[in-house]
């Protein structure tokens, strides 16, 4: 369970808030989104999260401590857990954390309450951002031999000039020459 927060729980107890965060993480895996209070959003988010982690592992150890997690002792919380291993942690394998997103959606109509949907994060990462990042990898590992290659790239080029000039040189004296010889005979 997370780090406990200063002020009232949740819930009356730290078990009842305890089931609470679990039923919540559980129909967030269900549903893919949720509607709650922002205050229950802000605090299943790192619980959701951390499970979402563990499924990502994939072994048995992992499987078992988020089996004990959701209190997965029903048919469907163990259909849930299921779900979390082969459908979510695999479209998590790219990203490396914010699993889940809330977003305000307004107040309640009867009390007042401020509103929030939790959902998971299903979009792949995208292209652009794992292109930046590999281009900032080849960037710092490219940084020291760069200017090696820089001075590697610049002498081909310019003897290639220095020939070519040495050449055009060469050829209009040949053809003086040649022009002379022809003259004379």
């Amino acid at each position: 369970m997370p780090t406990p927060t200063k002020g009232p729980r949740l819930g009356g107890s730290p078990t009842h808030e305890k089931m609470m965060l679990q039923n919540l993480s559980a129909s967030l895996f269900e549903n893919r989104s949720i509607t709650t209070t922002l205050t229950k959003a802000k605090r299943v988010q790192p619980f959701a999260e951390r499970l979402i982690t563990f499924a990502k592992k994939g072994d048995l150890a992992a499987r078992r401590k988020v089996v004990g997690q959701l209190s997965a002792k029903n048919a469907t919380n163990q259909a849930i857990v299921h779900e979390l291993f082969t459908v979510i942690a695999p479209a998590m394998a790219e990203r490396e954390g914010g699993y889940t997103r809330i977003t305000k959606v307004g107040n309640r109509k009867g009390d007042n309450a401020p509103m929030a949907v939790i959902e998971l994060v299903m979009e792949p990462v995208s292209p652009k951002q794992k292109v930046v990042a590999d281009a900032e990898q080849a960037t710092a590992a490219a940084a020291p031999e760069e200017p090696a290659e820089v001075e590697a790239e610049e002498t081909p080029a310019e003897e290639a000039a220095e020939v070519e000039a040495e050449e055009t040189a060469e050829a209009p004296a040949e053809e003086t020459e040649t022009s002379e010889e022809s003259e004379d005979k």
